[in-house]
């Protein structure tokens, strides 16, 4: 059996769902612009995932945010590597839970790429944390983004972006931007062509990610308004503005690590 389709018209779980109860073995290959991950499974169960540089259930409900983009199953593929042991049923309430969370966490949280930071009302609270939270707070140096503290706590992203949810809703924290990472002292050495040239294949990048007509609609306004600001002599802060906007955007869409590496792609094209 072979079978493909739209992520925007049927999501993951239930993708994996309609395979898996006839036990079948082979790979979904699922695709969002220039990114691709794989699902294994091996008589219905899934075994195997692989996503934006990581496998195994963390892979799965990374794949399961993915609001945008296309599948194939391929049938017969098998896999040599064993990443995931629990079961379909709550491999797959998991995902459905994170993307249920994501969509309530992505408004408070727009960015990985973000920074926390203790506002003056933190220092003047008395409250208590728990030790997960705790965590967190501990690694906080404000310099560090959401990115960062996750790599330092060795968890995802997601699982950081959750706890500090509570932190932001209480005003203990809050989020500054986190571009510090990318290279933008070399947008100020850029001419005006060259950053027109970079906004065009930023949004270029931005579409291929998202194939909802909608959210690429949202990203052509961005683009025209941008364009606008640099015809208007803006110059560099135009790209700023660009680039926060399409991340956030793609974030809210895909999840962190997809806007994390458009956030790669711009770096690598920046040096």
């Amino acid at each position: 059996m072979s079978f493909q389709g739209s992520l925007k018209e049927l999501p993951l779980p239930d993708i994996i769902q309609l395979v898996s109860v006839s036990g079948k073995t082979g790979a979904f290959v699922l695709k969002s612009g220039h990114q691709e991950g794989q699902i294994f499974l091996q008589d219905g169960e899934i075994v195997h995932a692989m996503a934006s540089g990581v496998e195994g259930e963390e892979a799965v409900y990374e794949l399961a945010i993915w609001q945008d983009g296309q599948f194939v199953f391929q049938a017969g593929v098998e896999s040599e590597t064993r990443t995931v042991k629990k079961s379909n049923t709550n491999l797959l309430m998991e995902a459905a839970r994170r993307i249920d969370e994501w969509k309530i966490l992505s408004k408070r949280v727009p960015s990985t790429q973000l920074v926390p930071v203790f506002t003056t009302q933190g220092s003047r609270t008395s409250v208590s944390f728990t030790p997960n939270e705790w965590s967190v707070i501990c690694k906080i140096d404000e310099r560090r983004t959401i990115d960062d503290l996750a790599s330092v706590l060795g968890i995802s992203p997601f699982e950081v972006s959750k706890l500090l949810f509570g932190l932001l809703t209480a005003g203990l924290v809050e989020l500054r931007d986190g571009l510090g990472s990318l290279q933008l002292a070399r947008l100020a050495q850029l001419s005006v062509p060259d950053l027109g040239r970079l906004t065009d294949g930023l949004v270029s990048q931005a579409r291929e990610l998202l194939q909802d007509e909608g959210r690429r609609a949202e990203v052509d306004k961005i683009a025209q308004r941008a364009r606008k600001e640099l015809e208007r002599g803006r110059g560099a802060d135009t790209l700023v503005d660009l680039i926060r906007s399409l991340e956030q955007l793609v974030a809210t869409a895909l999840g962190p690590s997809q806007a994390r590496l458009l956030l790669e792609q711009l770096n690598r094209q920046l040096q």
